[in-house]
């Protein structure tokens, strides 16, 4: 007769990684929850990156361009505006707000780390922002041109490395930030040095001092990946194959890696917990 065999049980590092799974998706759902009851949040989450995104079409005169330029140039264009205002402004408002009001505070207390509480507030802007890409190139592919896929891989670094990036520069910012209301000052420089030289008015191939410096700053290296991973263009303007797209693509990752390790540190650094006295 042979032994009975024992049940099989779950190994303590795969019951740690379905409770940490389980701790975030049950916070994410109450941060989805207050998102959809806060108008403010919910139109700068859903509608102003839209309006934006007009904005910079009609300012970057792409009547002329090449369709699948211009095509691009709109999702390159939505891209951006939803990392700058859906992630990194709604997250740095959603920060403060949690942490006045005493919920980072008493989340400590709890099983929940404190990457996992990041995480989890930042889980629905990170979703909002992947579903205006989606939507985003759909509409340029019906309104516009179908702006191709010459390397999705890249897009998707670019996407998901940007949101990751700018998500946690909410986290930093937020500990300069003494009220919600005060996120609209704080905010503001990042926005304002970050946004010009992203290089989403029009194709790539600008020349000069100024563009090369550019191409170090946070959101210049999603721009030129969502343009590698889309259109196949590189910060030159030369269409590449697909095998060549890894290569330029290079540059403009390690920049947004270096940028992220800054971020990551900068959180560490500044984001408080506690109310400010």
């Amino acid at each position: 007769m042979t032994a009975p065999t024992a049940p099989a049980t779950t190994a303590p590092g795969a019951r740690a990684a379905s409770d940490r799974l389980r701790r975030v998706a049950a916070l994410a759902r109450a941060e989805t929850t207050l998102l959809v009851r806060n108008r403010t949040a919910l139109f700068n989450a859903l509608l102003l990156p839209l309006v934006m995104v007009g904005f910079f079409t009609l300012v970057g005169g792409l009547g002329d361009a090449d369709p699948v330029v211009a095509a691009t140039s709109v999702l390159t264009s939505l891209v951006s505006v939803c990392l700058l205002f859906v992630v990194y402004y709604n997250l740095t408002t959603t920060y403060v707000a949690r942490r006045e009001d005493r919920v980072l505070q008493r989340l400590l207390t709890g099983e929940c780390t404190r990457p996992e509480i990041l995480a989890a507030a930042a889980l629905p802007a990170l979703l909002v922002t992947l579903a205006q890409v989606v939507v985003g190139y759909a509409a340029v592919s019906l309104l516009v041109e179908p702006p191709g896929m010459a390397n999705p891989v890249l897009l998707v670094v670019g996407v998901c490395g940007g949101a990751l990036l700018f998500a946690l520069a909410g986290a930093a910012t937020s500990g300069f930030s003494r009220t919600v209301e005060s996120t609209q000052l704080t905010t503001l420089p990042v926005v304002l040095v970050v946004l010009p030289f992203a290089g989403i008015f029009g194709a790539p191939g600008q020349s000069g001092a100024l563009w090369e410096v550019a191409r170090f700053t946070p959101l210049r290296p999603v721009v030129e990946l969502v343009w590698l991973g889309v259109a196949g263009i590189d910060a030159d303007g030369r269409t590449l194959p697909f095998a060549e797209t890894f290569a330029a693509a290079a540059l403009p990752v390690g920049v947004l890696a270096a940028w992220t390790v800054l971020a990551v540190l900068g959180t560490r650094r500044w984001m408080r917990w506690e109310p400010r006295r």
